[in-house]
Order: structure tokens, then sequence, then C-alpha cells
């Protein structure tokens, strides 16, 4: 099956075409990166809540073996990225702008990378019922690999709860630089395929559509020798757009639906999972591995060789620098993921989680930064927008405070992708502003829920405290009532042995 003709496709609004800047990496590939001498393996690599240790300082471990369990039904678990000695559980500083201390089991890895005796491979998933996949893939402690981090199970289980009958695979790969998942695709296609129609039969859909950019022709052509022999997979290519990946627009160019306002493609029938995740699902229902390792893009002006590399979890940064020959220049810049949508970074410190796509280290070239102007009000933002927002005027409303203002003209529906500061003339960096106001809005929210929290606690309490009172004064109304009926029988039998004594007086006489 070849990529159809991309006028075939549904047209949505926005979007830009900045360099992609893939040739750096793009015929790279994909090699291994040697096992560091200490591994940081965060708690936290996905959305929901963090994993729970099982180990402590001192504990021997085995390569796959279980590390954090999953707290909850939004939670993944954390696996040992290879066999060696717990060295700690404390912080450490996190893959996040802020660089602030999470919750990390550190690892000495022992050069035997022995794997554990409990793996539970298959020798046909195909045989399992969907349950029993989606229990696997919670088991292996698999996210959404393509930025999301969302647990994989979850959506896997989306068919309880929703009518669905198409399965979409991301391999538009449109932020600039990054090039693992076509190179995933040009080398793993049938592996890839295999975990794309396990997710299928788990979803229970008899639809299969994997798209990639048309900037991707040899991984276009290996997905589809794949799928050749399966008439219920189609391999379609895509215009070459950010932000092409953006999972609602990307089912809107497929299929001219458009996904609720913060609503789920699930709403339209539709679940979109990326391309590393389908091969991750591969290798757990096959082979019982757990999500260990990932491949992910170095690359950007200042790295000496960029590199497709597939890294274990936990790897420092700067293993990875050195890997690629380290800097050729000091860089201006350093991101986890790519250059619209990616996270700065303030240290090489941090390590590798399940969500990372790609490390670029910048030059001051290739940033350009420039003094923020004055809005000039030209509208090339709102052109930009693929979501079809007004940013100048949200932007505006952020600036003076007015977040309600902003959120009425469509804050919330936001999707981050920065194609409206790459359009902006004057430099403004409005995808900044907008990431600002949902972090305010979010801590307001937070906020008013303690509040809500704490007015709902005091007013239990004032609740019980009444209803104490009550028994109080209920119990002291039962003993004074209790001992009035004594005193009175106490004097009927006192009146009535006075009687009696009476009586017997009166014969006696």
């Amino acid at each position: 099956m070849g990529a159809p003709d991309i006028f075939k496709l549904f047209k949505i609004r926005g979007g830009v075409h900045p360099d992609d800047c893939k040739t750096l990496s793009a015929d790279k590939p994909i090699v291994d990166l040697p096992m560091p001498q200490v591994l940081h393996i965060p708690l936290q690599q996905h959305i929901g809540a963090a994993a729970e240790p099982l180990v402590n300082r001192g504990d021997l471990v085995k390569k796959g073996q279980l590390l954090a369990r999953s707290q909850g039904a939004i939670s993944a678990p954390v696996h040992a990225p290879t066999s060696g000695r717990i060295m700690g559980v404390g912080g450490y500083p996190a893959n996040h702008p802020s660089g602030l201390l999470v919750r990390t089991i550190t690892l000495k890895p022992d050069d035997h990378n022995e794997w554990i005796d409990s793996l539970e491979p298959s020798s046909d998933p195909f045989l399992l019922t969907p349950e029993e996949i989606s229990q696997k893939v919670t088991k292996a402690g698999i996210v959404g690999m393509g930025g999301a981090t969302f647990p994989s199970a979850v959506k896997l289980k989306l068919r309880t709860r929703y009518d669905l009958h198409t399965l979409v695979i991301n391999g538009a790969e449109c932020e600039p630089y990054l090039t693992c998942d076509d190179l995933l695709m040009q080398e793993e296609s049938s592996d890839v395929l295999d975990g794309v129609r396990l997710m299928a039969h788990a979803l229970g859909v008899d639809k299969i559509i994997i798209a990639i950019e048309n900037n991707k022709p040899l991984a276009q052509q290996a997905m589809a020798r794949a799928a050749n022999s399966f008439d219920t997979v189609q391999v379609v290519g895509l215009p070459t757009r950010y932000p092409m990946g953006s999972e609602k627009h990307l089912v809107q160019t497929l299929t001219g639906k458009e996904t609720p306002a913060r609503g789920l493609t699930a709403d339209i029938g539709i679940v979109v999972h990326n391309v590393a995740t389908a091969l991750a699902v591969h290798n757990a229902l096959r082979y019982g591995y757990p999500l260990i390792a990932r491949v992910m893009t170095v690359s950007g002006g200042a790295i000496k060789e960029p590199l497709n590399v597939r890294v274990p979890l936990g790897t420092p940064l700067t293993n990875l620098i050195e890997f690629c020959g380290g800097f050729k220049e000091e860089p201006e810049k350093l991101i986890s993921g790519g250059p619209m949508m990616g996270q700065p970074l303030a240290s090489t410190r941090v390590p590798v989680v399940k969500g990372s796509n790609g490390l670029l280290a910048l030059t001051a070239e290739e940033i350009k930064s420039q003094q923020e102007m004055p809005c000039i009000r030209c509208a090339s933002c709102v052109q930009a927008c693929p979501c079809g927002l007004i940013p100048l005027e949200m932007a505006t409303n952020i600036r003076t405070g007015s977040l309600d203002a902003s959120v009425n003209l469509g804050l919330l529906d936001c999707i981050a992708c920065g194609s409206c500061s790459y359009v902006c003339p004057s430099h403004i960096p409005l995808v900044q502003y907008f990431n600002y106001a949902k972090g305010e809005l979010a801590s307001r929210q937070r906020s008013q829920h303690k509040q809500g929290e704490t007015k709902r606690l005091a007013e239990a309490r004032s609740e019980r405290m009444e209803a104490i009172k009550k028994a109080k004064r209920a119990k002291m109304l039962q003993r004074k009532k209790e001992m009035a009926e004594k005193k009175k029988l106490e004097a009927q039998k006192k009146q009535d042995s006075e009687k009696k004594e009476s009586e017997k007086s009166g014969v006696d006489a």
C-alpha cells in the first residue's frame, strides 16, 4: 500500500512550515548507548500519581524487576533498566524547566545485565482477551511515548466506554530536528505493525490508519511493505506541516471530523497512539519486556555528531552528549523534546524519562532570539493557530490579569504548539503567556479546591460537634428521665411498704 495523494485528505486551518532540520540525523541508524555508570530513575515519568517505591538502599535488583508500583488508575509502574544495586531513594533534579527535586531511585549497574526470571512472554498474544492485554500493558509500565506520557492501558480500555471503530497510529513526527520515530518505522516496521495490530485487537476495532508525513518516504515505504498483507491497515501520507502530530488535528485531517472542545478523539470513535508506544506494546506482549529503554534523537547545531540512540531510562543527559561527541560549541539553549513544544533544561544532569523523544543543543544562530516588541495587530498568529483561536487578544487579556476573559476566548483549547510565537513579527512569546495562564488557572483551581475542601471539612466538623452535643443532651435527658423514674419507683415502693406496715399494725391491734 502506498501513501495516497495528499489532496484526498481534509484540509485544516492554520499551522506553519518551519525548517525541519531533520537532515542532521535522518540518515543515522539507531545505535545503542552503552550502559552508564549510574541511573537516576524518577518515580514520576507519566501523567497521574507517582509510583510508590518497593526497594531500599542496598537492595540488589535484576533487569526488568519492578522498582515502584503504580498508585491508582492513572499511574504507571517503574522497572529496573538493568541489574545492579540500589544506591538510594531520594530527591534528584527533574527533567523539567524547574529542575526541582523529585523522588528518584538511583541504581548502580553491575555490568551483568541479568534479566529477572519472571518474564511472561506470549507466543500468540492475539489469543489474549482485551482485558488481559490491558493488564499486561499496565504491568509493563507503558505510557504514551510521543510526549504526552498518559498511561497507555487507560486508552486501551476506552472500548468499554465508547463506540470505537478506528485506531490511528501517529507517525507524523512533525517537530523539527526529531527523527527517532522515522528510524523506528524504517528499521523495526514489522515489530511496530505487530504492536499496532495488538492494540487494535485490544480496542476491538477493525480499521487501522498509520499516518506519516511525506518528508519521511523511507518510513512510509517500510510501513507499507509491513502492512501489505493486512487489509485492515492503511498507510497514509500526510502533508508536511506543523503541528500535524497533534492528535485532534491529525484525526481531522484524516477523517474531516472535529473532536469536541476539551473532549477526546474517542468521542468520535477514534483512538490515537504513537509509533514508539506500539513498539513498546509489541515488546511487552511478545517477550514480557517492561518499558525500560526508548529511542530518542540527539541533535542541534551544538552537537558534534547528531544521532538516534536507544537509551536506558534514567540515563543522565551528560552521557548522551558525550556519546554523540560532546559539544562543538557551548549551546545557547538545551531542550528536552522538539524546539516548538519541548521544555528548556537548566542542566545536563537530569535523566532520560519515558517521554523523552529528543535532546537538542541549539546554537545562538539557530535560536535567533530577538527583543520582544509591541504587537502590531497583523493577525499572523490568528492565521497560524490550528485551533482557530485569537492569540493576540488572549495574550492581551493575560497581560492585564483578565484570565477569565482569555478562557472565554478559548485558552483551554490551546494545544501550546507554539505556531503563534513562531510567526509573530514582534517576537512576542505568546505560547509562554498561555502556558503561564494555564498554570495560574490550575493553581487557582487547586486553591479553590483546597478552600472548598477546608470549608467542607469545617462544616462536617461543626455537624459532628453539633451531633455530639445533641447526643449528649439526649443522653442527659434520658438519664434525668431514668433517675426521675427511679425516684418515682422508689417513692412508690416506700409508700407501698409504709402502707403494708400500717395494715399489719392494724391487724395486730
